[in-house]
């Protein structure tokens, strides 16, 4: 994906978002693990076979071939050393790299089905369990794409944090934070964390962290809709009603409206309110991640 010729034809799948677009905010780190356990390039093409419980990843043309356990075991690997990454995008399709959907043959030599996982994708989300992850193609979907985007970044201020040092006040204002961005994944999550941080203090802050985060992250996942980030709009007018006179209020009420009718995309209405907070600052909103989860210039918001 980053142009490096490592498939099995000494070919590339270079994916010009990814490195002309991504590479200007993130490190990327090239990973092949068909090459990284010896199959060399060009080399025989593989593919899994077998049932969902006991897939194995042989030589499509060579069935004596079985590297089902080197790619396992280079995932466990992977996983503990790039512990200090924020994201990882995985290759579609790939017997060694996709998450999901992958061609899995059965024993008879019949019809394939996409029941089939990537065996190092397998190993390293299992040991990275935490770690925002999505596949290329997956990618050229704008929520899917804003979806991973908010979560690697989110990902990476718990990193921080975690190096700073995990503290019951540091918690709560990490917290504090993120509480309107949690609440455009769902009401449900939005009370649950907000329960859970209600606690700190009176348990172990090391063990309420690893519930938060876990909590967290599973939150994120859920897409966000336009009708829970129309939700998440109008908690933010309510910060405005006695700072804009009666005009100002019905055009903000008619722009989230309209973006919760599909007619506008989201930039729409988040820039009207941050032109709004700029002019009449509220210390609570202006600490809030939501109103700005990723760079502007990724336009991530323009399309949803």
């Amino acid at each position: 994906m980053l142009g490096e010729s490592v498939r099995f034809d000494a070919s590339h799948k270079h994916d010009r978002w990814i490195t002309g677009t991504l590479s200007q905010y993130f490190d990327l780190v090239s990973v092949c693990p068909e090459v990284a356990i010896g199959l060399g390039i060009p080399r025989p093409p593989i593919q899994l076979k077998g049932t969902v419980n006991n897939i194995r990843v042989v030589g499509s043309r060579h069935p004596d071939l079985d590297v089902t356990d080197d790619l396992r075991r280079y995932g466990t690997k992977m996983a503990v050393q790039m512990d200090a990454i924020s994201g990882y995008i995985f290759k579609s399709k790939s017997p060694s790299c996709g998450l999901e959907r992958v061609r899995l043959f059965p024993e008879d030599d019949g019809a394939p089905s996409r029941e089939g996982v990537g065996q190092y994708a397998a190993a390293f989300t299992a040991a990275q369990p935490l770690l925002p992850v999505e596949e290329e193609g997956r990618l050229n979907d704008p929520v899917l794409r804003d979806n991973f985007i908010e979560r690697v970044f989110c990902f990476y201020r718990w990193q921080k944090l975690q190096d700073q040092g995990i503290t019951p006040a540091r918690l709560i204002d990490f917290h504090s934070c993120h509480k309107l961005l949690v609440l455009s994944h769902g009401v449900v999550p939005y009370r649950a964390l907000g329960r859970l941080v209600a606690d700190t203090g009176k348990h172990d802050i090391y063990k309420m962290a690893d519930d938060y985060i876990q909590r967290l992250m599973q939150a994120l996942k859920r897409k966000a809709t336009r009708r829970s980030h129309a939700n998440v709009l109008q908690h933010l007018q309510g910060y405005l009603k006695r700072a804009l006179d009666r005009a100002d209020r019905q055009e903000l009420v008619e722009v989230i409206d309209h973006y919760r009718l599909g007619r506008i995309p989201l930039v729409v209405p988040m820039t009207l309110l941050r032109h709004h907070f700029r002019r009449h600052p509220d210390p609570y909103i202006t600490r809030q991640i939501y109103l700005n989860p990723h760079p502007p210039e990724l336009m991530l918001r323009n399309l949803i």
